[in-house]
């Protein structure tokens, strides 16, 4: 049964990010735009990395997942 609770809060937070990219866009326009993020633009060549973008992304995810797991562990 366990595996049933994550997949389901998984689907749920998928849903609610994907709402959130639908009806408010501005809302995460600021994500690959940050201080950090290596951007060369060159006649003929573009190279882009988001460095802080992805560590930050890398840093909630951790902390969401370790809620769920707190939350979701049995007794």
């Amino acid at each position: 049964m366990g595996i049933g609770r994550w997949l389901i809060a998984l689907g749920v937070l998928l849903i609610l990010l994907g709402l959130v990219w639908l009806y408010a866009p501005r809302l995460l326009a600021w994500f690959g735009h940050l201080p950090g993020d290596i951007r060369i633009e060159r006649e003929g060549f573009r190279f882009y990395f988001p460095f802080t973008s992805t560590l930050l992304l890398s840093l909630t995810l951790s902390l969401v997942f370790n809620l769920l797991a707190r939350w979701f562990r049995e007794p």
